[in-house]
C-alpha cells in the first residue's frame, strides 16, 4: 500500500521534474491510499494557483485510491507522532493514515527524511 504527502501530489500535477519520482505509487491506485488532508491540501493550493476546475479535475484523479477519513485512531495516533517527530498536524495525520494502513509514505518533505516507513527523496 502507499500513500502520498501533499507534496508529491503538487509535484505530479504540475508534471515538474520530480513528478517521475511519484508516478508508481500515484498510478497504482489499487494500492493507493488517499488520506482526506491530502485532498483538502492539494485542492487549496490548486485552486490558488491555478482555477477551481483545475483543482477539481485533480481532485478527481485523487479519488481513484482509496480516500481514508479522519477517525478518532487516526486522529489520537497523529496527535502522539506529532510530538515524537514535531511534525505539524496535517503531516501527523498523513503519516498516522499510512502506518493504520501499513503503507509506505511518498514524499520529499524533508522533515519526513528520517522517519520508518518513510521513502523521502530530496528536491
Amino acid at each position: 500500500m502507499n500513500v502520498v504527502d501533499s507534496s508529491a501530489w503538487l509535484e505530479y500535477f504540475a508534471g515538474s521534474v520530480y513528478a517521475e519520482r511519484f508516478q508508481k505509487a500515484i498510478e497504482n491506485t489499487p494500492r493507493l491510499i488517499v488520506p482526506v488532508i491530502t485532498i483538502y491540501e492539494v485542492f487549496k493550493k490548486i485552486i490558488f494557483q491555478r482555477d477551481e476546475n483545475s483543482a477539481l479535475i485533480a481532485i478527481a484523479h485523487m479519488q481513484q485510491g482509496r480516500v481514508v477519513d479522519v477517525d478518532s485512531a487516526i486522529a489520537l495516533n497523529a496527535a502522539k507522532l506529532s510530538i515524537e517527530y514535531k511534525i505539524p498536524m496535517a503531516d501527523s495525520l498523513i503519516l498516522a493514515t499510512a502506518r493504520k494502513y501499513g503503507a509506505v509514505l511518498w514524499t520529499q518533505d524533508e522533515h519526513f527524511s528520517a522517519i520508518d516507513g518513510v521513502r523521502f527523496f530530496a528536491k
